[in-house]
């Protein structure tokens, strides 16, 4: 009784004495005792109390680095462990909202979810499409093993936000016709959301994040570019996987790639019949250039000399030129073949300098299964969910964002007649810039994934990048800022080898421990190949066979260079 009252005692006094008292219940073996009860409940307590305590809180407008008025938490929920359905631990779960400039605009509504035991990290994750969806932070970072503890789980704070506007989903751009949300958009929700953020960081625990992240795919891809490139001081690390950066060249690429598609009334569109026969002579040409024939082209400079678009027309041109049925091209479809497989030239260069959108990897074992090349010859307006899927994000970005004509027919757009506007647009959108100096010399460190056969944004628009940051920095001292990881078979967070991979382990290693990583061990979440691995190689070197051992185990394969 003595001992319970002294340890009362203590639990009154100095925090340094909770940890004895902690250390002292394990010692006595008593799981289940008084003591160990009331001071878990006490400690429950005081978290529901600060968790409590965020409620109402007004973020000043001082407190974001960028023109706004201001903030406040909407709500603030206490996240217990064993509530259904939760597996991310002990939480405060904040939802609040950043007052635009103009009150016209819609606020940027965001979450932090602040875990009982923060790890004194900070990972700020990015959306899809156009946004328009609230991100939650409650689930894991992209492509990661369905089976791994969330980012939330392993005491990150987590973050993230609708971006500036709410909208139905994928291309959505009706919000782009007032100005402050297209920026927001653009760019300026990433600093918003992280300075608000980290106002709450500091009201709940009394202190700072040791390091910030930034972790996304696609439009969240793009979003970590921005992050990196525009609010270096803010970040410590950033994971950007198959990042739309370069919107306004992408998305006018894409609009080309239709035109290609539908033109001719209709003549130049593939059927899905059409495409599964194309892809299977691609594979039948490539699969074996790396040593096995397993469904997945990892040798793709080979696949590029063995099998081009002469390769096409003299394997699959129907003959006469007319469509004569599935297993051949018409000579409009090889006019399509060609388009896709060829860069486009704007004519004149972006906010950011560049002129060209690259071709797509349809000769390189892209399937088009997801992204496809529609249902129909003849496009739905506004489009449809049968439509070809490059379709929609030139259809959104043409009507809303550039001519703001909603009823406008994106096929007849002449880019050349925009000129001006498409370069505002461009300032506005774009994360182009390859000079991340003031992210180097800051230590910040940047994890850049493709798949080969990304057929949403070509694989080749991440290779020019890199490409681009090579030549700027030269590979020695680029080797210290980006370990860039070109995975063979994998799509746009799918494909015939569904890589899943630790990204964020990776990076937190690098930026808190210095641990550069090598090649990394990406999983098959196909249920196809379930537990099928591969090493995914840092480029430009890829995995070829062994000749010998397992074909779904990654030890039987060598990162080799092309």
């Amino acid at each position: 009784m003595t001992r319970v009252v002294a340890l009362r005692n203590l639990m009154r006094s100095k925090p340094v004495a909770v940890a004895a008292i902690a250390i002292c219940s394990v010692s006595w073996g008593a799981m289940g005792s008084p003591l160990a009860q009331s001071s878990t409940r006490s400690t429950e307590s005081s978290a529901r109390q600060r968790c409590s305590a965020l409620r109402g809180i007004v973020i000043p407008r001082a407190a974001i680095g960028l023109p706004t008025n201001g903030g406040v938490v909407v709500s603030a929920s206490f996240v217990m462990a064993a509530d259904a359905g939760n597996s991310n631990g002990e939480f405060c779960k904040v939802l609040g909202s950043i007052r635009p400039v103009d009150p016209t605009a819609p606020d940027i509504k965001f979450e932090v979810n602040l875990p009982a035991n923060w790890n004194s990290r900070l990972l700020q994750l990015g959306g899809g499409g156009f946004d328009g969806t609230l991100v939650t932070g409650l689930g894991g970072v992209s492509n990661q093993s369905p089976s791994a503890p969330t980012p939330l789980a392993l005491g990150y704070v987590t973050l993230g936000s609708d971006s500036g506007h709410e909208g139905a989903g994928g291309f959505d751009a009706a919000f782009a016709l007032n100005d402050e949300a297209l920026a927001n958009f653009g760019h300026l929700q990433i600093k918003k959301t992280h300075d608000a953020a980290m106002y709450l960081v500091k009201a709940h625990y009394g202190s700072l994040p040791q390091h910030s992240y930034f972790a996304g795919a696609s439009q969240g891809g793009h979003e970590g570019f921005v992050a990196a490139q525009k609010y270096p001081a803010d970040f410590d690390g950033v994971i950007a996987q198959y990042p739309a950066y370069n919107v306004v060249l992408m998305h006018l690429g894409s609009q080309v790639f239709a035109k290609a598609l539908y033109g001719g009334n209709g003549a130049g569109w593939i059927n899905p019949s059409k495409v599964k026969t194309l892809v299977a002579v691609v594979h039948a040409a490539c699969d074996g250039l790396d040593g096995v024939k397993d469904g997945i082209i990892s040798n793709v400079p080979a696949c590029n000399n063995v099998f081009t678009i002469q390769t096409v027309r003299t394997t699959l041109g129907c003959e006469g030129g007319a469509d004569t049925g599935d297993g051949c091209l018409s000579d409009a479809q090889l006019r399509t073949v060609e388009a896709i497989n060829s860069p486009f030239s704007l004519g004149f260069p972006t906010a950011g300098g560049l002129t060209t959108y690259p071709k797509w990897p349809i000769l390189e074992g892209a399937t088009f299964l997801n992204n496809t090349l529609g249902e129909s010859a003849i496009p739905s307006r506004p489009p449809a969910a049968t439509d070809a899927f490059q379709l929609k994000p030139a259809d959104a970005t043409i009507r809303y964002i550039i001519t703001r004509n909603p009823t406008l027919d994106p096929l007849t757009f002449d880019p050349n007649q925009w000129a001006a506007r498409i370069v505002q647009v461009s300032s506005i959108l774009d994360a182009n810039s390859v000079d991340l100096t003031q992210f180097m010399g800051k230590g910040g460190k940047l994890i850049l994934m493709v798949g080969s056969i990304d057929d949403s944004i070509t694989s080749h628009n991440t290779l020019n990048y890199y490409n681009r940051l090579v030549a700027r920095f030269g590979q020695a001292a680029l080797d210290s800022l980006v370990r860039f990881y070109y995975i063979p078979g994998f799509g746009h967070g799918n494909g015939v080898f569904n890589a899943k991979f630790d990204s964020l382990g990776a990076l937190d290693g690098w930026v808190s421990r210095g641990q550069s990583p090598g090649a990394l061990i990406g999983i098959d979440g196909n249920a196809t190949n379930k537990g099928r691995t591969r090493p995914l190689c840092l480029y430009p070197a890829w995995p070829k066979y062994n000749g010998s051992g397992d074909v779904g185990a990654s030890s039987s394969f060598t990162c080799v260079a092309p």
